[in-house]
């Protein structure tokens, strides 16, 4: 899920300090989760950014880029091969 826009959360925050509604009412007001605003919040008196954390990472490449090379030559030297039979050419090759 793409993180909320910075113009959103600065809205939110312009919106509390103005004493505009109740944490509640700004999350209904804004459609946002009452969780959303409590953790902006926490982070804009905490951090004092109203920016969106980095993601996280994720799960790690399987190829090497030399694989992810070879891939891209296979997939131009045989372009209507199927996923199996690109696998299978890039475990002959080694």
């Amino acid at each position: 899920m793409k993180a909320y826009s910075v113009d959103l959360r600065q809205k939110v925050i312009d919106a509390y300090n103005q004493q505009e509604g109740s944490q509640r009412q700004l999350a209904k007001r804004f459609r946002v989760s009452l969780t959303f605003i409590e953790n902006l919040l926490k982070r804009y008196r905490t951090d004092g950014t109203v920016e969106p954390r980095a993601h996280g990472g994720g799960q790690g490449a399987k190829l090497s880029q030399e694989q992810e090379a070879v891939v891209a030559t296979l997939v131009e030297e045989n372009n209507d091969a199927i996923l199996v039979e690109l696998c299978d050419q890039l475990v002959q090759l080694g």
